[in-house]
């Protein structure tokens, strides 16, 4: 495999420690670079040596601190481009999501920082407003960049204020219904808008669905291409028969090359080009400057780009830890213990071995939802459906009413996203739809956008629903199983990494609906009741307390019985979760002891009323005062006042 060296250009010192590399480097141009401003000042001709430097400091520092990778790398020289062209930030540059939006950061006063990234009080993985007035828009969900530069367009002339707008959304993120109602809304505005649709045939997985195979005979129109290469090599670039050609190339690709949907929705569409040359995408983006109304270039890039093993496997370097860039990403041993992602994958196959049922369901989420071996094993019971999860949900609730039974498999930060179809299509409905939701609660280094702290407040008011938390490894494998038997919709919520290490049994069965497990039978003055994955803190502050220790498994059907027998017999009772306390599990516990007209000392412990940013979960956990130590000191307080029958939120 050839990987990527550092130029031998340039002086460096070179000093591997534990195959993480130290550089010291000088960088030219980049150096003299703080901000846009500064790139304006480059020649043209200095730009793809700039572009160059852009992306040999992106390999050196994400290579020290890990972060997103290959979307950037595929984006450098769009990202000089459009700062050299328009002048940010009183010009507007929406990235979608923000994998890609790295190369951003070094041009826009952060350089000094990247390798602060997804740390936590460090930079910021997505674009944040707070963070730059170069982020015009906070991101980090899919699909929401054209909407967002439409409403900055027609917001600047309302104001009077002239400045351009700018979308730049993968042709991942275009399978969403949003980018297509943006589209289909500012095609019949007089707003100059520019979109630019970079192609690189990938979102983390690979693209799937119609639009990308029309994207790919736009591309491959075989004359078109041939004309189009043939000029190329026989024009001097610049000369005035290039640019006239280029204007020709414009006007006349229709003749080549089938109507795009973007021109029938009303863009003027430029393009595709040449995503990763710089002077062609500047001559491009000047070009769409000065046409008005709404207009989209499309441009072709590759994930990856400039480093050989990122291009050869973008979907393993989509987000990387610390690496040597001389030797690439290292195997990694295996891990002694599953994560709940893998559990449920190994579930998701033998359930499907013996009922031939069930079919999977995932938003173009194949690796991180745990489902490529179930891919493989299973294609025709596998479907993909892309950036799509209202689409993901309605599809299983039409599903389940032909006696199939769906698992959609979803993360729960983009259930959200899914809302109205989960309580619409299928909850009212009643229908047979397991949801299998990956990183519940505190999920860490991708901060307030990818946090799941919300799930069991909006899941649990949904009349219909069961919910589960498992505590270990093995009750998600039986929650699972539980889920998949249950008649009616279902949803087994698991947090993101590692378990306790608990065995897990081949052999499922079902959990008795709504049945809570005592772990731990303690004196009369406190009862802990945990739900979900903090068990294992919740148990070390029971011993330490000598507390009664209820695992409730259930967050909806919740046990009322043990509730009520709990709370006749203990002075104290404290809940623990990592969901907001607002409306969450604790909230249950109180209002079923009010049902019951149950005067009790309760202390609700989870997530605080705010957006965490981001940080590892442990940090951000202590920050919410999950971690133990902080649990005890909060329950020696809260156990030092009289019971009164009053409820307590920390």
């Amino acid at each position: 495999m050839q990987l990527w060296m550092p130029s031998p250009t340039r002086a460096r010192h070179i000093e591997l420690t534990n195959k993480v590399i130290t550089m010291n480097k000088s960088y030219p141009l980049l150096d003299h670079i703080n901000i846009p401003a500064d790139l304006r000042k480059l020649n043209k001709n200095q730009l793809p040596q700039a572009a160059d430097e852009v992306r040999e400091f992106l390999i050196d520092e994400i290579s020290k601190c890990g972060g997103h990778f290959g979307s950037g790398l595929g984006t450098v020289e769009l990202t000089v481009a459009l700062h050299y062209v328009f002048d940010t930030p009183h010009d507007r540059i929406v990235w979608d999501v923000g994998h890609q939006a790295y190369p951003h950061k070094i041009l826009t006063g952060r350089k000094n920082k990247l390798t602060t990234i997804k740390q936590k009080d460090g930079l910021a993985p997505f674009p944040k407003r707070s963070e730059s007035e170069f982020d015009t828009f906070g991101v980090g969900h899919s699909s929401t960049s054209i909407g967002a530069a439409l409403g900055m367009s027609l917001g600047s002339q309302i104001t009077g204020t002239n400045r351009d707008v700018v979308a730049v959304i993968g042709d991942g993120a275009m399978t969403a219904g949003m980018a297509y109602e943006a589209l289909n809304h500012g095609g019949e505005l007089d707003t100059n808008m520019l979109v630019v649709l970079n192609e690189n045939e990938m979102s983390i997985s690979p693209n799937v669905g119609a639009l990308t195979k029309m994207l790919i005979k736009i591309v491959s129109g075989r004359t078109y291409n041939r004309m189009r290469e043939k000029s190329k090599r026989i024009m001097r670039r610049g000369s005035w028969l290039w640019k006239f050609m280029s204007r020709w190339e414009e006007h006349t690709k229709g003749m080549f090359v089938p109507n795009t949907l973007f021109e029938e929705l009303g863009f003027h569409h430029l393009g595709p080009i040449d995503g990763h040359d710089v002077n062609q995408l500047v001559e491009k983006l000047e070009v769409a400057k000065e046409i008005n109304g709404p207009k989209l270039l499309h441009i072709i890039t590759k994930k990856g780009k400039g480093y050989k093993p990122a291009e050869e496997d973008p979907i393993k370097y989509h987000a990387v830890g610390q690496f040597n860039p001389t030797e690439g990403i290292q195997g990694k041993a295996k891990p002694s213990t599953p994560t709940y992602t893998q559990v449920f994958g190994q579930w998701l196959c033998d359930m499907a071995r013996i009922d031939n049922r069930l079919v999977a369901i995932t938003p173009a989420m194949r690796e991180g939802s745990g489902l490529v071996e179930y891919s493989k094993l299973f294609p025709k019971r596998y479907f993909d459906v892309g950036i799509a999860e209202q689409h993901a949900v309605t599809l299983a609730a039409g599903m389940a009413c032909e006696g199939v039974t769906p698992v959609v498999a979803i993360y729960s930060t983009f259930l959200q996203r899914a809302y109205d179809q989960l309580i619409h299509d299928v909850a009212i409905q009643d229908l047979n739809v397991l949801f299998a939701i990956d990183r519940g609660g505190v999920v860490g280094p991708d901060g307030a956008t990818h946090a799941g702290n919300f799930d069991l407040s909006y899941l649990r008011c949904v009349p219909n629903m069961v919910i589960m938390a498992p505590a270990d490894e093995n009750e998600c494998r039986q929650m699972l199983y539980t889920g998949f038997k249950h008649q009616g919709p279902a949803a087994v919520r698991y947090p993101r990494g590692k378990g306790p290490g608990t065995a897990i049994m081949p052999k499922m069965s079902e959990i008795p609906l709504g049945e809570a497990k005592r772990v731990r039978k303690g004196d009369k003055n406190l009862a802990v009741l945990s739900f979900g994955a903090l068990l294992n803190n919740a148990h070390t502050v029971a011993e330490e307390l000598d507390a009664t220790l209820i695992n409730m498994r259930f967050i909806k059907p919740l046990d009322k019985n043990t509730i009520k027998k709990v709370a006749r017999t203990h002075k104290h009772i404290v809940t623990v979760e990592d969901n907001v306390i607002h409306g969450g599990a604790g909230s249950a516990v109180n209002e079923a002891l009010h049902e019951m007209n149950i005067n009790a000392s309760v202390l609700n412990l989870g997530l605080p009323d705010q957006f965490q940013d981001h940080g590892t979960r442990d940090e951000l956990l202590t920050e919410a005062g999950l971690d133990v130590a902080t649990m005890l000191h909060q329950i020696k307080d809260f156990m030092k006042q009289k019971p009164s029958g009053k409820v307590y939120s920390i």
